[in-house]
């Protein structure tokens, strides 16, 4: 089949802009490092941004991050397909409720703290071995959710440029990465604004041509695109739903913009504002979902109607609905959309093990620009992996929800307990992780080939776990978590457990033992030691970035 030249030639353009952009913001965030009048190590600079974010251009990159490929293809695909519809699109609502739920409960705490990513106070609280056991499922989620988005875009390709799916997938992989790692979250940062208005003004112009194509019906009358109910999936409903809205703030995406704000009080900013930001530009995809739905195929040039394509479905209705010019308008805004969330996910990713596990535990005398090339190098190896995983697959919206319930499970519990439960200590979190992943684990997963060997409450063997067992598996972890943690506190305390006994030296200094029967306030952290029971950020003090970074020397 013949290559679409037009589109190519925009795709290409588009692909050397984004280019151009990230090296430019690289350049000027070097600039402005040696210009500015405070030094900044150099990995901090390139992680997050020098702490440089204005309101502007942190609200843009926060919503930009979670406005990707899946974003729009998946939420399309959801309410285009027949049993599902809007009633079942709860990602993009429920990622602006959790944005809200972030910057109210979570954003100043962990800016005020002074943190370069967060695992940070995982690693400060929690000790190495925590610290690398929660790396695994974070890393997986962002390869899952990077691979989501590279295979949305890689569907996009082939259906309106007639390129191979494989090509257009590597092909954006490699230039996400190539000025992610040239320009660290400078780059990112500024190629998200660039994207976001590509992303906004390439769908609004798609919408009207689609909506008014001969073999569109009014999607007022045809309202088979709004879903239906069934009661026997409540459960389910309610279960996606909370992972969605609960999800962010154990984003390391997510979390890296916030640490990047020039103050906490813009880091709330940031994710308040992004809140709306993806109300705004969740109209869209669910319009395209909704055309989709109401169009009969038939009268298209398709011929017959995509049942086995419907992850393809935005794309499909870009490129048969509109007009030539605007489908190759509207394929740039996807492959805009695909690069504003990607290139985050794999710094994201990188990011930690560049300065938690390769300095934090690996080579703790590793020099600043060491890091930053480790950084860089584990950005290239995160993409592949990604890539990889997007060549596999074959559903976007399949993967996106098994990305965000590994966050959700597993990581959420942390988070909490490590800024909100004072006592919280390895322990506790070492069986908060174990509870959440045997329980997410009994009840299987598809996507895998993984058959539940435990059978929730309404199990059927028609529509599999009817239980909400994501959420049973969080609160699980969260409430192990509370008790081993409580439990192991009063015991080491009150000298009930031998010290002997403390193997992951949690209550072995004697200051930290001394400090806690005399109940002193710990809001600020020890400058001698920095083991995990001397962090408290449940605190309502802020606690000094100077004494964070005295402690992270």
């Amino acid at each position: 089949m013949a290559v679409n030249v037009a589109g190519l030639v925009v795709v290409v353009l588009l692909y050397v802009g984004m280019l151009g952009v990230g090296v430019w913001a690289g350049w000027r965030g070097k600039r402005r490092k040696e210009g500015g009048r405070e030094a900044q190590p150099e990995s901090e600079d390139f992680m997050v941004a020098g702490r440089s974010f204005n309101g502007v251009i942190g609200t843009l990159t926060m919503t930009a991050t979670f406005v990707g490929g899946a974003f729009i293809n998946g939420t399309a695909e959801a309410v285009y397909t027949a049993g599902s519809g809007l009633l079942w699109a709860q990602a993009p609502f429920g990622l602006a409720l959790s944005l809200l739920i972030g910057g109210v409960f979570f954003a100043k705490k962990m800016r005020s703290a002074g943190f370069t990513t967060l695992f940070d106070p995982f690693q400060q609280k929690f000790g190495r071995f925590m610290c690398v056991l929660l790396y695994l499922p974070s890393v997986l989620s962002e390869i899952f959710y990077s691979s989501t988005i590279l295979a949305a875009l890689g569907t996009t390709l082939s259906v309106i440029l007639k390129l191979d799916l494989r090509l257009s997938i590597l092909i954006s992989t490699s230039v996400a990465v190539l000025y992610t790692l040239l320009g660290g979250l400078y780059s990112v940062a500024y190629t998200d604004v660039l994207q976001l208005i590509f992303i906004f003004i390439g769908l609004w112009l798609c919408i009207p041509f689609a909506m008014t194509h001969q073999a569109v019906a009014s999607i007022t009358e045809d309202t088979s695109w709004l879903g239906q109910w069934d009661n026997r999936l409540a459960a389910v409903w309610v279960d996606l739903t909370l992972m969605m809205a609960l999800g962010s703030p154990a984003i390391q995406g997510y979390i890296q913009r916030v640490l990047a704000a020039r103050s906490a009080h813009e880091a709330r900013l940031f994710s308040v504002f992004g809140c709306f930001g993806c109300l705004l530009l969740a109209a869209p995809p669910v319009l395209i979902g909704a055309i989709g739905a109401s169009t009969d195929w038939n009268q298209t040039a398709l011929l017959v109607p995509p049942v086995n394509d419907t992850d393809k479905i935005a794309p499909l209705v870009i490129q048969y609905l509109t007009p030539p010019a605007v489908s190759v308008v509207g394929l740039g805004t996807v492959s805009a959309a695909v690069m504003s969330s990607v290139d985050s996910s794999i710094l994201g990713a990188a990011s930690v093990f560049g300065r938690n596990i390769y300095k934090g535990i690996l080579r703790p005398r590793a020099s600043e620009r060491e890091v930053v090339w480790l950084v860089r190098l584990s950005i290239v190896n995160i993409g592949a992996c990604a890539a990889l995983v997007a060549l596999t697959s074959n559903t976007i919206i399949g993967l996106w929800y098994l990305s965000s319930e590994l966050v959700y499970v597993i990581l959420l519990p942390q988070v909490v307990c490590v800024l909100f439960v004072r006592f919280s200590n390895s322990y506790g979190s070492l069986a908060g992780f174990t509870v959440g992943l045997i329980l997410r684990i009994a009840a299987g997963e598809p996507l895998l080939n993984m058959a539940p060997f435990v059978r929730y409450p309404f199990y059927s063997d028609e529509l599999g776990q009817l239980f909400p067992f994501r959420t049973l598996a969080m609160l699980a972890s969260l409430v192990s978590m509370v008790i081993i943690s409580g439990m192991s506190h009063v015991g080491f305390i009150r000298g009930v457990l031998p010290t002997k006994l403390d193997v992951f030296h949690c209550y072995r200094n004697e200051c930290d033992l001394n400090a806690s029967k005399m109940d002193v306030d710990m809001s600020v952290f020890s400058r001698k030691y920095n083991r995990s029971c001397d962090l408290d950020l449940t605190s309502n003090e802020v606690i000094d970035t100077e004494d964070v970074a005295n402690v992270q020397e």
